[in-house]
């Protein structure tokens, strides 16, 4: 009986894992009615239009002015707050502007279209020996979305994209377009790199990368209290190229379990069967093990033992840089009709890490948000976005959470996130804006004391508000 429930169970996930491959995009856009990954703000827009060639791109943003409506800017629409559709608006779709236009070797550099994913220039580097330098943890994002986030991955040297961008073209609003890097244009810079998408097109940039190396996984287990420690001791080793960690949700050991993966550089060649680049690897066994962790506890405490497990037997393994750049995200592809994951990312000074997750620790006991992952990484203090998430060297804990979809739910979820925001800015915290917009008005400018000077910056190079988005809507007016 008992195999006969395993198994029964494991179809059932597969034949739902295999649903949501094949039909994971086919609600996202019907009937004039579009959606972004978490579908909880369907939003009835006037059309949507593909930027294949600069000038049709500007001959969309015109004919649109020309025509009262608004214009929101979107590459994989993966962003969850409404940053890339506007009520009764155009949705510039730029996943065709998308060609490799130059790989300089001798620099270290490539030049691409905005609609191009990181998937699209590995796959172009890698054969030149080259890597990325900073990208999101998963390769399915366009260079123009991470750019409009200021994204941040798991390299500890490289800090956040910003510090790998050589210049890039942006189409203003008004029609022109400008070339954009810190000498010329450092305000407008600023403005565009973590901007959302606000402040024009950004048509092409100019990337450095750097050599593919043979990296060593490290990985073991390290306490709560002495992270910090381990952190700062980890910034200090020069071998030590990437890393991340996670700490437990599950049950039985919930914010006390942790271990960590790093990347030692070895002197290992680069022979073609680590070059070569990997693709999802049985996706269905995460899927099904982090869907039964949705529903109970025993299952999160399984699933947080088996992926313990095996993360520690990938101890002295060897990967690519590349390829430990190229996570999982097919077992991601969750859909329903009644509930929804959505993700948030907390960020705390490096010190206050082991106060923070006891304060945590206390919240999560009285609340019942259901949290199915943290993942922790680390994040130099960066100041070159005008809306900078980390004002000091952070550790950053990006959070998934399952939850349903109706509006008590999610009332009850904003809530719940909201008491976490708290419990972030009391220790000095931000978090990150590309999420649903569970945060107040007055948590925002907590943690973005900037956001009336980009507002400011906004009005400037957009007077008409021609580019905007439901996320800006939101923050912008809301008192």
């Amino acid at each position: 009986m008992i195999l006969f429930l395993v198994v029964f169970t494991f179809s059932v996930s597969f034949a739902c894992f295999q649903y949501s491959l094949s039909h994971y995009p086919d609600d996202m856009y019907q009937n004039n009615t579009i959606q972004d990954v978490g579908r909880l703000l369907p939003t009835k827009i006037e059309r949507i239009e593909k930027g294949k060639e600069v000038d049709q791109i500007a001959h969309i943003l015109k004919k649109a002015q020309s025509e009262g409506l608004k214009v929101s800017i979107a590459g994989k629409r993966r962003s969850q707050g409404g940053h890339t559709y506007y009520p009764d608006g155009v949705v510039l779709d730029m996943t065709s502007f998308n060609k490799i236009l130059e790989i300089d070797k001798k620099r270290k550099t490539i030049h691409v279209q905005s609609g191009a994913t990181w998937d699209d220039i590995q796959k172009a580097i890698a054969p030149e020996g080259l890597a990325v330098k900073v990208m999101q943890s998963q390769n399915i994002f366009t260079v123009g979305g991470a750019i409009s986030v200021n994204v941040h991955g798991r390299d500890i040297k490289n800090e956040s994209l910003g510090n790998s961008i050589n210049w890039f073209h942006l189409l203003l609003p008004n029609g022109k377009i400008v070339k954009v890097d810190r000498q010329s244009e450092p305000e407008l810079f600023k403005d565009v790199l973590g901007g959302y998408g606000l402040f024009g097109v950004i048509l092409d940039v100019e990337l450095q990368v750097t050599d593919d190396e043979v990296y060593e996984i490290r990985a073991k287990k390290v306490s709560v209290e002495e992270f910090p420690v381990y952190v700062h001791s980890l910034r200090e080793n020069s071998e030590v190229k990437m890393a991340y960690a996670r700490i437990s949700v599950a049950p039985k050991t919930s914010m006390d379990s942790m271990y960590v993966v790093e990347y030692h550089k070895t002197k290992q060649p680069l022979k073609e069967k680590l070059r070569k680049l990997k693709e999802d690897q049985q996706p269905f066994l995460t899927y099904s093990f982090l869907n039964l962790s949705r529903k109970t506890s025993l299952w999160k405490d399984l699933l947080w033992y088996l992926q313990e497990k095996y993360i520690l037997s990938l101890d002295k393994t060897l990967i690519s840089r590349n390829n430990a750049m190229r996570s999982e995200s097919d077992f991601l592809l969750y859909k329903s009709q009644r509930d929804t994951d959505s993700l948030q990312e907390f960020f705390i000074p490096i010190d206050e890490y082991p106060s923070y997750v006891k304060d945590m620790k206390a919240f999560l006991k009285k609340d019942d948000i259901n949290l199915l992952n943290f993942t922790i990484r680390y994040v130099s203090k960066d100041d070159s976005s005008r809306l900078s998430y980390a004002k000091t060297d952070m550790i950053a804990l990006v959070a998934l959470f399952n939850h349903g979809k109706q509006k008590q739910d999610v009332e009850k979820a904003q809530q719940s996130i909201q008491g976490m925001i708290d419990i972030t800015l009391r220790h000095n915290g931000t978090f990150y804006l590309p999420y649903y917009p569970y945060a107040s008005k007055k948590q925002l400018l907590e943690a973005y004391p900037n956001f009336d000077e980009f507002v400011k910056e906004k009005e400037k190079y957009d007077p008409n508000e021609n580019i905007t988005s439901l996320f800006y809507e939101r923050y912008r007016n809301e008192n």
